[in-house]
């Protein structure tokens, strides 16, 4: 889509008075820097703007367009829910802090969604996104996908150290699968504050201690009722699943928990261990537990299933090992 095009659909938006909530997939339409800033200033004229979801995936914008559309959407003074995907783009760390920069500025913005999965923002990029999070006041819910960015430890330390300044925040929701965190970076992605929170570290390099230590920073989220960990491929063995598992214990007030620990080194001692620490959440009445392309082996799946049988307010079950899926209701 050429300037002219993203022009003329921007105006012709902003002579519906009454729009409120306006969906557009704009994605792979090649769009260049210059018309994503005209089409964030023509959509800055839709005065009633409150709730915006619009795709950009997969087309030309660099550290300019993403800056600029950033400002531009400002303009939306009414605008509380916000969702933008800008994956596979051509953004760096100074169009990820210009876009922070903008999102500053939201006085009413309450749910962001932010797709940058496939760009390089790095850790540079990441610190001057998150740092103006920090002025999001009114922020409830929060999704970052970041995946395939180059993002190191000081990049995640930094958006953790925002995010526990982020008070109302409840529900959180990152993506940082293939990047470059190791266990430093791990343990310091646990705002205290959270109720509901998924995590994906995917194919990084946490470890086991990358995975004790994440465990132990969970257990200052004292309100966490819901939790997704998504692990997969992050050299975890028997020792890092049964750190972690320890730690779950003492998130007393979890309810609804899954975990995925695909490709990772984990034996029949780990899945044993992990399935005696969460036989002790005594709130825990929904589980998912993926664990195939591990090395269980069949004691260790004996072990696992015997834990699990001493869950006793359990009513959803879900197990994926490598050589069955159970699907276990009302236990």
């Amino acid at each position: 889509m050429n300037f002219e095009g993203t022009s003329n659909l921007g105006s012709a938006f902003a002579k519906i008075k009454n729009l409120q909530k306006l969906e557009l997939n704009l994605s792979s339409s090649h769009i260049s820097d210059d018309c994503a800033l005209d089409l964030g200033y023509a959509l800055a004229k839709i005065k009633n703007l409150s709730n915006l979801k619009l795709d950009l995936s997969s087309s030309k914008i660099c550290d300019d367009g993403v800056s600029g559309l950033g400002t531009a959407l400002a303009e939306c003074f009414y605008l509380s829910n916000l969702t933008l995907i800008l994956n596979n783009n051509w953004i760096h760390s100074f169009g990820a802090s210009g876009l922070g920069f903008a999102l500053a500025k939201f006085n009413i913005l309450s749910n962001l969604i932010l797709y940058l999965n496939g760009n390089k923002i790095g850790d540079e990029g990441v610190l001057g996104l998150s740092s103006a999070l920090g002025n999001c006041t009114d922020l409830t819910n929060l999704t970052l996908e970041l995946g395939d960015n180059l993002i190191g430890d000081n990049g995640v330390s930094g958006l953790s150290s925002v995010l526990e300044n982020c008070t109302d925040l409840e529900e959180l929701t990152l993506n940082l699968q293939r990047n470059k965190i190791g266990a430093t970076g791990a343990l310091s992605l646990c705002p205290a504050q959270i109720l509901n929170y998924k995590l994906n570290l995917s194919s990084n390099r946490i470890g086991d201690e990358g995975a004790h230590g994440l465990g132990s920073s969970l257990i200052k989220c004292t309100n966490l009722q819901n939790l997704t960990l998504i692990l997969n491929d992050c050299q975890i063995s028997d020792k890092g699943t049964s750190g972690l598992g320890s730690s779950l214990t003492k998130c007393t007030n979890l309810q609804n928990l899954a975990l995925y620990f695909e490709s990772c080194q984990i034996c029949g001692e780990g899945a044993s261990s992990l399935g005696q620490s969460l036989a002790k959440c005594t709130n825990l009445s929904n589980l998912k537990l993926y664990l195939h392309k591990n090395q269980i082996g069949d004691e260790g799946i004996s072990g696992l299933g015997f834990a699990l049988a001493n869950c006793n307010i359990l009513t959803n079950l879900k197990l994926d090992i490598r050589y069955k899926q159970f699907f276990c209701h009302k236990l």
